[in-house]
């Protein structure tokens, strides 16, 4: 199943031994590398200090109730696991990243990002259009597919806008009809004959 990272900001962690919640998502933590969030930042009144984290391994149920662990002895420190260190380190943050093509030709910004809830790895750039742009296009969505390069203040993505514009419609879209017209047995008003099925 496909999040937005806006809507899993908020959500509930609850624990098994709490039976309850004992916080809530606050940030996630992404390695730039891979764009698997490694981890998130968990705010709340059983939580105390800034540096508080949920490693996703800990994880053991995500549904729309909330990210069920077992309890709250699993929340971790950023020592506690190095490369979650290292990846605190660089301080990176996929929200107001700029996105250029490879030709430099500006898209916009980011402003979210879908990710998948059985690995948390990102799928799709939610990127606002700069404002000459936003007037057709308010928004583009950008497979992750389509990343060339992540840099601390920028994405660069493979192919010109129309392209990933025509890409994302065609990937979006889903026949939900049948055409009457060519079904078998149909009797065409005007020659008052049987068309078949071609």
């Amino acid at each position: 199943m496909l999040v937005y990272n806006s809507k899993l900001i908020g959500t509930p962690i609850l624990s098994v031994q709490a039976s309850g919640p004992i916080g809530s998502v606050s940030e996630p933590i992404i390695d730039p590398n891979s764009l698997k969030i490694l981890a998130f930042r968990i705010a709340g009144p059983l939580v105390s200090g800034p540096e508080n984290l949920l490693d996703i391994n800990s994880i053991r149920e995500y549904s729309n109730l909330g990210m069920v662990i077992d309890s709250i002895d699993e929340l971790i420190s950023a020592d506690d696991v190095v490369k979650i260190s290292k990846v605190l380190e660089l301080n990176f943050s996929l929200i107001d990243l700029k996105v250029e093509t490879k030709k430099g030709s500006k898209l916009g910004k980011v402003i979210d990002f879908t990710l998948s809830s059985e690995d948390f790895v990102v799928k799709q750039l939610i990127v606002k259009r700069p404002l000459m742009k936003s007037f057709t296009d308010s928004e583009l969505v950008i497979p992750r597919s389509e990343i060339v390069e992540i840099t601390d203040y920028k994405i660069i993505v493979k192919d010109e806008e129309k392209v990933i514009k025509a890409r994302a419609t065609k990937e979006d879209f889903i026949p939900n009809f049948v055409n009457p017209f060519r079904e078998p047995g149909f009797v065409s008003a005007d020659t008052d004959k049987i068309e078949s099925k071609d």
